[in-house]
C-alpha cells in the first residue's frame, strides 16, 4: 500500500511536469522549412538582404523569392493557384483588390516611394537634361525611352499617369500623346527592373523607375516636383486626375487606375504553408530596427509605425505584429 502512495504522488508529479516540458517545443519551436515570397520587382535588392539576416538567424528556413510586376505576381495566387506564403506589393490597392477577401484578410501598408527618370552618362543628351526640360528631351527623336507595362507592374500604370500630369502642371496641351507617339511599344517591358539592364547597356536612353530601384542600381535620375511624382499624399487630390486603362480580373474586361501616392503593401495568405515562418520574417520586416530600417538605407521611406486601415483590420494579424502597426488611412 505504502509502495502505491510513493508511485502515484510520483505519478501526480510527472502530469504537472510533462505539459511544462513539451510546450516549449511544440509552441515555440524555431521556424524552419521553405518561405515563398511574391514581391514586386522594385523590393528585390532590400528584400535580398533581409533574406540574408534573416536566415541567418534562422538557418533552418529557405526563403525562396519571386519578383515582377504586383498585378502579374497577385494573379499568379488569385488566377494560377501559385503556392505563396507572403505577397508584397508595389501598390496596396492590389492586394486589396485581388486578394482581400478570397485569398488574404488584410493587408499593411509599410513603404512609400516616388517615380524618377533615371539615365546615364552614355544617355543621348545626358548633359542637357534637368528637371525642367525633361519631358522635351523625351519628345525629340531619336531619343529610346520606356516604362513598365501597365497591365502588369505598378511602375508601369504610374509612368503613365506622370506623364499625364506632367501635361497639366506644365500646362502643355497634348503633350502626353506625343510622349508616347515617340515611345514604341518595345520599349514597354513586363518589369521595371527588366530597364535597368538596358539603361546600363546603352540600349535605352531613359526609363521610368522608382527612386529607390535608381539609388540601389547607382543610376543617375531627375527628381520630379511633388505634384507629380506620386510621391506625396498631399498631392493626392491633383494625383486623381490622372486615370490610366488597364486589363481586368478576367480576360477581356478592363479596369481603370486613378492616380494616387506610392504606397507599398504586404500580407500573410491563407492558404500559407509555413505560417510560422512567414508570422517571424514579417516580423522582422515590419520592425524599425529590421526591415524597414534597411528599406530607409536603399531609399525607399518606410512607414515607421506601418500602417493598417481600421480597427478591424488590426485585429486580424497575428497577435505578435499588432504592436508594429498603427490605425491610420
Amino acid at each position: 500500500m505504502k509502495r502505491f502512495k510513493i508511485l502515484f504522488r510520483w505519478m501526480l508529479v510527472i502530469s504537472f511536469l510533462v505539459p511544462v516540458v513539451i510546450f516549449p517545443f511544440s509552441v515555440g519551436a524555431e521556424p524552419q522549412g521553405k518561405l515563398i515570397i511574391f514581391h514586386a520587382g522594385s523590393l528585390t535588392v532590400p528584400l535580398a538582404k533581409m533574406e540574408k539576416i534573416f536566415e541567418a538567424k534562422y538557418p533552418k528556413v529557405d526563403v525562396l523569392r519571386e519578383g515582377g510586376g504586383s498585378t502579374k505576381m497577385a494573379r499568379m495566387i488569385s488566377e494560377l493557384n501559385k503556392p505563396a506564403d507572403i505577397m508584397g506589393s508595389a501598390d496596396y490597392k492590389i492586394i486589396d483588390k485581388t486578394l482581400i477577401p478570397k485569398h488574404a484578410d488584410w493587408n499593411v501598408r509599410f513603404a512609400t516611394n516616388q517615380l524618377v527618370l533615371c539615365y546615364t552618362d552614355n544617355s543621348r543628351f545626358a548633359k542637357e537634361v534637368n528637371p525642367e526640360n525633361w519631358y522635351k528631351i523625351l519628345e525629340r527623336k531619336g531619343v529610346i525611352w520606356g516604362h513598365s507595362d501597365p497591365n502588369l507592374d505598378p511602375c508601369g500604370y504610374r509612368s503613365l499617369m506622370v506623364l499625364q500630369l506632367a501635361e497639366k502642371y506644365y500646362k502643355q496641351p497634348g503633350l502626353f500623346d506625343r510622349l508616347i507617339a515617340n515611345r514604341p511599344k518595345k520599349n514597354v517591358r513586363p518589369k521595371s527592373v527588366e530597364l535597368v539592364s538596358l539603361l546600363k547597356t546603352g540600349n535605352m536612353d531613359y526609363a521610368w523607375e522608382y527612386l529607390s530601384v535608381a539609388v540601389q542600381h547607382d543610376l543617375k535620375f531627375i527628381k520630379l516636383p511633388d505634384n507629380i511624382n506620386l510621391g506625396n499624399y498631399k498631392y493626392d487630390e491633383f494625383y486623381k486626375q490622372a486615370k490610366v486603362k488597364v486589363t481586368g480580373k478576367k480576360p477581356g474586361t478592363w479596369m481603370t487606375r486613378t492616380g494616387k501616392s506610392c504606397t507599398y503593401g504586404i500580407t500573410l495568405l491563407k492558404n500559407a504553408k509555413n505560417t510560422e515562418a512567414a508570422v517571424a520574417f514579417l516580423e522582422f520586416l515590419m520592425n524599425p530596427d529590421g526591415g524597414l530600417k534597411i528599406l530607409k538605407e536603399m531609399g525607399q521611406p518606410p512607414f515607421i509605425p506601418c500602417r493598417v486601415a481600421s480597427e478591424k483590420a488590426k485585429s486580424q494579424l497575428p497577435e505578435s505584429l499588432r504592436n508594429l502597426v498603427e490605425v491610420k488611412n
